[in-house]
Formats: structure tokens, C-alpha cells, sequence
């Protein structure tokens, strides 16, 4: 389903249908975002009446006067390709307006298929003169993770707020350094976390925090794919930096944070034993981790580049809810012990850009801060020392949360 149509009532909208609504205000409102989905929302009878609000001025001048940010994708490969360029044809606060790449075929083909006009593309050697682009407000890093630390602080440094896929860096250290050049620059700085954009997960959220089926007991939460060498980089070749914890465990400390509404204190993990051993001699092919909460719930993860499973589930005192699958771009599944979620698939990506642009139209912070992206970073790096070294590592870090309502 396209996001078309979702502004045309936006100046003062009634939505009277459901908490959950409210509980996805994001930004300039998911409960605005998700006007076309209001229809599958309304039957379900769990969520309880909302207010009304409406949008911010700076948004709804922007949106009557068609005024849309501009946004330029550093690195052109699968995820901007097929998720990251659609998406920004579906966006109405910011479009593509620029690119990044070392491919001069790659180049031709973008400004041809984008109309993206000669001024605003970039290769890796002249990237820093896009601080002279007033076409470009936004830059979006798309780059192996080894990557992201130098665009992101090239970036600030030009005078543009940015998003940066995750997991954000490789160490805490370079998160720390990109987040102090975005303050530094006066720059706003958003991690891609779709996720905290779609209902299935806004659902997890809403149902762990607010404890609607009580106390959560155990969370469970899987990732896994058979990586292809399409990618040599997620395999750690060239520059490195791959590997299933990274890219994929990122997404399991992500559930299990916001589904719980709080931080894990400590860790355990191990290593798979490696089937493959010439496909992942230079990263893990596995790991099985557990992330312990101070309260004694514990969040039992697993992520695989040989494999196949995808899930996030939450076992409380009256009753259970998961997705499954729970991290695709589209077809996400939820249930609960009390029946399905019967929740809508939503333009993830589109969502989220969107989301960052009105933050940054109302100077008002994103949900999905650098601050965020350390916090993980800083908890995949205590994995990788509790699977070297066996032992159970202390989880140190801010209480960066995404949090939805009151806890009741």
C-alpha cells in the first residue's frame, strides 16, 4: 500500500479511533502518516479512543506550498536501489535530489532514472563540495559499517543533517566522535531504524511497556539469512566490517530494548560453530547471545548468515505477543495469545525519512538519535567480548529509549 492520499485532510485531523494511533505519534503524527490505514486499525478492539491533534505549523507549510527537503544517498548499492530511492518517491516532506558513488556507470543510470541533475552528483573525492548545495539538506549514509564513521563526520562538517544506517560504527568511540561533529555543526543526526515507524512493532512496543498482558517474563528474538557473496564487504572482505552480529543482531537488540522499555545490564554469548569454515574465516557465521535486564527478565537472541528464521516474541503473565517474521520490508506478522494484531504493512522507509525531515522542519528531536545507535553499538561490542572470552560482560550504557505511552 503507497502513503498517497495521506495529507489531503492533514491542516486538522479528527482521528477518535484508537490509542494505538496516539501511541504512534512520531514526528508530525504516525496517526496522521497512517490515514489510509485507519480503516484496518479500527477493528481492532483492543485499543482504546484518542485525542485530536494536528500538525505542526512548520509541516503544514511545507506541505501546502509543496516545500519538500532535499536528500542525497551516499552509496548506491541493494538498499537505496530497491528500498531507499522507491521509498523517496513516496515521501512529501523531503525527495531525492542527490547521490554519492564511485560508479560512474552507476551515475548515468540514477540521473537518468531520477532526473538528478549533473551539479548534484558526487563521487567519494569531491563529496565534501556538497556543503555548497543548497539543493541538499539532508545526506543519508548507505555505506559498509566501516564507513559511516568518516561520511557522517564529512557530512556534519558540510552542513547537513544526516541519517546513517545502522548499526551506526564499528566501536563507541566513533559513535561518540559522529555525534559530537553533528551537535558541533548545529546538524541534526537520525539512525535508519525503520522499524520504530511501523505498526506491528509500534504494537510490540505499546503491549511490553505499557505490561497490557503484564509483567514480560522472557523475550525471544531470531535473525537469521543465507548471506550471498553479492555483498564481499558483509563477509568481511575489502574493507571489512560484516558479519551477522553487526548487521543483523542490531535488529535483535532493538526489539528486545523496546519491546521491554529498558536497557539489558549485562550479557552472555557464544559463538556457532562454523559449517562453513572458507565462507567465514574472517567473521562469525553465528552467535547466540543474551541480553539480562536488571529485573531478571532476559532477552534470549540468535542471528546466522547460514540460516533462515526471523521472529521477536514476548512471553508475560497473561499471555504472549510476537511478529513472525518481524524484521522484512514488508510482510510483517503479529499475533498474541489473544489473536492476531490485524495490523497494516506501511512504506517503512518513506515513514522514516519523512519523519526526520518534519523533526527538522520543527527543530524538534528524532526518536532514533545517534545517541541511540551508540547504545547498540555499545552492546554488540560487549557480545563480541562475552562470546571471546565466555564469561558474562556488563552492559553499561544510557537509557535511550523509544518509549510509547504510560506505563500502566
Amino acid at each position: 500500500m503507497e502513503n498517497t492520499g495521506f495529507y489531503s485532510a492533514l491542516p486538522r485531523i479528527l482521528c477518535n479511533r484508537r490509542r494505538f494511533i496516539r501511541n504512534l505519534s512520531f514526528g508530525f503524527g504516525a496517526g496522521t502518516l497512517f490515514l489510509p490505514y485507519l480503516s484496518a486499525l479500527a477493528g481492532n478492539d483492543s485499543f482504546a479512543e484518542r485525542d485530536v491533534y494536528s500538525l505542526s505549523g512548520s509541516t503544514q507549510d511545507a506541505l501546502q506550498s509543496g516545500r519538500q527537503l532535499g536528500v542525497a544517498l551516499v552509496g548506491l548499492g541493494k538498499y537505496s536501489t530497491e528500498e531507499l530511492a522507491p521509498a523517496l518517491q513516496k515521501t512529501k516532506l523531503c525527495r531525492l535530489t542527490g547521490v554519492v558513488t564511485g560508479s560512474p556507470e552507476k551515475a548515468e543510470k540514477w540521473k537518468k532514472l531520477y532526473k538528478i541533475p549533473d551539479k548534484n552528483v558526487y563521487n567519494y573525492q569531491n563529496f565534501d563540495q556538497i556543503a555548497d548545495n543548497a539543493d541538499i539538506d539532508i545526506v543519508y549514509v548507505v555505506l559498509p559499517n566501516a564507513m559511516h564513521h568518516e561520511y557522517v563526520i564529512r557530512a556534519a562538517r558540510a552542513g547537513k543533517h544526516v541519517i546513517c544506517e545502522k548499526p551506526m560504527a564499528m566501536t563507541v568511540a566513533e559513535c561518540e566522535e559522529m555525534i559530537a561533529a553533528c551537535k558541533k555543526a548545529g546538524k541534526k543526526l537520525s539512525i535508519g531504524y525503520r522499524l520504530h515507524f511501523e505498526p506491528h512493532h509500534r504494537e510490540m512496543m505499546r503491549l511490553g511497556q505499557q505490561r497490557v498482558l503484564g509483567e514480560i517474563r522472557k523475550i525471544f528474538t531470531e535473525n537469521a539469512q543465507v548471506q550471498s557473496e553479492e555483498s564481499p564487504w558483509r563477509l568481511g572482505h575489502g574493507i571489512g566490517s560484516g558479519g551477522p552480529m553487526r548487521d543483523l543482531g542490531v535488529y535483535c537488540i532493538q526489539g528486545a530494548v523496546y519491546t521491554k522499555g529498558d536497557v539489558p545490564v549485562s550479557v552472555t554469548a557464544k559463538y556457532h560453530p562454523k559449517k562453513d569454515p572458507e565462507k567465514f574465516k574472517l567473521i562469525e557465521e553465528g552467535v547466540d547471545f543474551q541480553l539480562q535486564f536488571a529485573d531478571g527478565t532476559t532477552a534470549d537472541c540468535r542471528v546466522s548468515f547460514n540460516d533462515e528464521y526471523n521472529k521477536l516474541r514476548a512471553e508475560a503473565a497473561k499471555g504472549w505477543f510476537e511478529l513472525q517474521p518481524s524484521f522484512p520490508y514488508e510482510g510483517i506478522k503479529g499475533q498474541t495469545s489473544n489473536g492476531p494484531m490485524n495490523l497494516p504493512n506501511v512504506p517503512q522507509q518513506a515513514l522514516q525519512m519523512d519523519d526526520f525531515a518534519d523533526c527538522i522542519l520543527n527543530n524538534k528531536p528524532t526518536r532514533v538519535p545517534g545517541e541511540m545507535g551508540l547504545r547498540d553499538v555499545a552492546i554488540i561490542q560487549a557480545v563480541f567480548e562475552a562470546a571471546d572470552t565466555g564469561k558474562k560482560v556488563a552492559v553499561n550504557v544510557s537509557k535511550v529509549l523509544d518509549e510509547v505511552g504510560n506505563k500502566q
